[in-house]
Parts: structure tokens; C-alpha cells; sequence
């Protein structure tokens, strides 16, 4: 039961977190998006171009740190012998 009550919460959480993200998208400048509908096509397609040259670097620096953090886990907790020691949790 008390599982179910945590599933819930959890449930109602993501639901509303997907709710209230659309009040987000209306947060643009709108000087900005009337010179952007106004552009022409080499201009978009240089708005998407900055688009990911600012979102790719940070991800791939992150999946990094993350896969680093991953590998380096267990160093601080293992015996020279590669074995748990006993009175490790």
C-alpha cells in the first residue's frame, strides 16, 4: 500500500511537471520571434545551427563527467586485493 501511495505521488508529479512546462514556451522575447518569422532561409538555418553549437558541447562534457563518475565508483571502497573488505557497507 505504501508502495502505491509513492507510485502516486511520483505519477502525479510527472503530470504536472508536463503540465506547467507548457507555461515555458510562452517565454520567448517577442522582438525575437518576429525577426526570426521574418528572416530569410539562410538565417534560420543559422538560428539552428547556434541552436546546437550551444547545446552540444555541455551534453557530450556531461555524458562524460557521468561516465567517468561511473567507472571511478567502487575506487575508494575495494582492498588492494580487488576484494570488500568486511567492514565495508
Amino acid at each position: 500500500m505504501r508502495d502505491l501511495s509513492r507510485g502516486m505521488k511520483r505519477v502525479g508529479l510527472l503530470l504536472a511537471c508536463l503540465v506547467f512546462s507548457a507555461v515555458c514556451y510562452a517565454q520567448s522575447c517577442s522582438l525575437c520571434y518576429t525577426q526570426a518569422a521574418s528572416s530569410g532561409k539562410r538565417m534560420i538555418q543559422g538560428l539552428r545551427s547556434g541552436i546546437l553549437v550551444l547545446i552540444v558541447p555541455p551534453m557530450f562534457m556531461s555524458v562524460g563527467i557521468t561516465v567517468l563518475a561511473y567507472r571511478k565508483r567502487n575506487q575508494f571502497r575495494r582492498d588492494p586485493s580487488g576484494e570488500f573488505s568486511a567492514d565495508a557497507w
